[in-house]
């Protein structure tokens, strides 16, 4: 059973084209028209083992907002998608990535419970770019809303804005990984007392 999510996603702001393969090898295709977003998403895919094509075209001559924010939505809504029913998922998967003198502690839970703690250093150099460094939390904000997990980031140090972010991606994508990956001992098994996720 293959494992994919395709979200088509238009509005008079953007339009938004996102799949993914959650069996994937970490090939990615990303165009956001813009530069840092790309290569965090590219980090999303090539450490999640997720191969990943995203395609925006968004109202930058405004500002970078709402592609940023629309490429979330989809991607949350795509990854929701591709986790399907979820039986013989591992479920919660967790990473702690360094980089250089930042540290991201990335902690998800496939629950089907939208949730999100995230925290970073503050003074954060607010620009890396064309990357606005206020919106590392609203793309989590929107990909936890529409993907329906709960997610915890916490960076408890750091100096370098990029070195920041970038940490925090590759932590992400690691614990999706990790969570979404098939337990071969829960082979059938949803991973929930409840009997729903």
């Amino acid at each position: 059973m293959t494992r994919v999510g395709r979200v088509e996603r238009t509005t008079k702001e953007t339009s938004v084209l996102v799949e993914i393969d959650l069996d994937g090898t970490g090939k990615t295709d990303i165009a956001t028209g813009v530069g840092f977003y790309d290569h965090m998403l590219d980090q999303l895919g090539r450490h999640g083992l997720f191969d990943l094509t995203v395609k925006t075209d968004g109202d930058l001559h405004i500002d970078s907002h709402h592609t940023i924010e629309d490429t979330a939505l989809a991607l949350g809504a795509a990854f929701k998608q591709a986790l399907g029913d979820k039986v013989g998922i591992y479920r919660f998967g967790n990473c702690t990535v360094p980089l250089d003198e930042s540290l991201a502690q990335v902690t998800v839970d496939l629950s089907g419970r939208p949730y999100l703690v995230h925290t970073e250093p503050e003074r954060m150099a607010p620009m890396i770019g064309e990357y606005d460094t206020t919106m590392t939390r609203h793309i989590l904000e929107s990909f936890v809303a529409q993907a329906q997990i709960a997610l915890h980031v916490h960076v408890p140090y750091g100096r370098n804005a990029h070195h920041i972010v970038e940490c925090q991606f590759k932590a992400l994508a690691r614990a999706l990984r990790y969570a979404s990956e098939r337990d071969p001992r829960a082979a059938g098994i949803l991973p929930s007392t409840k009997g729903a996720l």
